[in-house]
């Protein structure tokens, strides 16, 4: 029984690859429309944020240990902020004007002012601070760090006012609108960490079982459905998020680190470190196909959906005679037919 098993299952992977290259082929796919060259970062490079209202993308440099700054209006580099240690997660608050940038040497989250960039202090204590998540509605930031917690932070002036305890150090999470809980993607503890953030607790545990190392998330808030990527094997996994049961898994592009969900297009972005982005198409809450897969470039691992602005923007770092910069990507509006855009 368990021999059959594990057939069928090798079987539906074999079956779900051979629709991604039969959709590769005849869909339309998020087009390469212009690219920011970055002459002077070298190395690794980490998250993004974004200042919608001054049209300006953040981007962290982490092995150049940068800070870099995009005009989104003429796409072009412009400014480059130094004596950061490693920095991961990228935040711009709107209301308060801050930028929240963590550090993964340095137990920092260091606080910019979001219009002059000049810095106004840091958080410490936070070793290994990573992905950064903003609740709006009670202007508090989540920061994953160390080997297993959120630090709550306050969004006007970074005071720490709490702590959530994990099993091990937290990757992508996402925190619900509607309600009180957030989504941790926990891979050296194999499962989702569910929190209650009014509690500041974790009230759930969703196992992944032979799934691993489960970094990058998104989340169909309307649909009640978590969207987690895993590395080993690469795998898409589609989450009930009211049963925390797996109700769909599709391939994935290798070692990828960010995910994305356009609610509009109904589409998910994956970036992906082995050089391609997948972008998959939601039939249903759980029903999927693959879209497309864009070739990219080696270790270009991380991305950022800007829904407003229909632009994915595309981390990519200097190896050999790669040089880096950053690829922009537009994606059109979803027209009558679900999940198909006009480019």
């Amino acid at each position: 029984m368990a021999r059959n098993t594990a057939v069928n299952g090798f079987l539906s992977l074999v079956i779900l690859g051979a629709a991604w290259t039969l959709w590769a082929q005849t869909a339309p796919a998020p087009a390469l429309i212009q690219t920011m060259p970055l002459p002077h970062v070298e190395g690794r490079i980490d998250h993004f944020g974004i200042d919608l209202k001054g049209q300006r993308l953040f981007m962290a440099a982490l092995e150049n240990n940068t800070l870099e700054v995009f005009d989104l209006k003429a796409n072009r580099w412009v400014q480059s902020s130094s004596g950061l240690h490693h920095p991961q997660g990228v935040l711009f608050v709107p209301d308060s004007q801050r930028l929240f940038v963590a550090n993964a040497e340095g137990g920092q989250v260091v606080i910019y002012d979001g219009v002059s960039l000049q810095k106004l202090g840091a958080v410490d204590g936070l070793d290994d601070a990573d992905n950064v998540r903003l609740d709006a509605a009670a202007q508090e930031v989540y920061v994953g760090y160390g080997d297993g917690a959120l630090a709550v932070l306050d969004a006007r002036d970074g005071r720490r006012v709490g702590d959530i305890k994990l099993d091990g150090h937290p990757e992508s999470f996402q925190l619900e609108k509607s309600g009180s809980r957030i989504f941790v993607n926990v891979p050296s503890a194999g499962h989702i960490a569910v929190v209650d953030r009014n509690r500041r607790e974790v009230i759930a545990r969703w196992p992944l079982g032979s799934d691993g190392a489960n970094y990058p998330m998104a989340l169909d808030e309307s649909d009640g459905r978590l969207f987690v990527v895993c590395r080993k094997p690469a795998l898409l996994l589609v989450i009930d998020t009211k049963s925390g049961k797996t109700t769909a898994r599709l391939n994935s592009p290798g070692d990828a680190d960010d995910l994305w969900y356009d609610a509009a297009g109904k589409s998910l972005y994956i970036s992906g470190g082995e050089g391609f982005i997948g972008v998959i198409e939601q039939l249903g809450p759980d029903q999927y196909a693959g879209l497309a897969r864009i070739p990219t470039a080696a270790g270009a691992r991380t991305c950022f959906w800007a829904p407003d602005l229909r632009r994915l923007y595309l981390a990519v770092p200097h190896r050999g005679t790669q040089k880096a910069d950053v690829r922009v990507y537009s994606v059109g509006q979803p027209s009558g037919k679900q999940g198909r855009f006009p480019l």
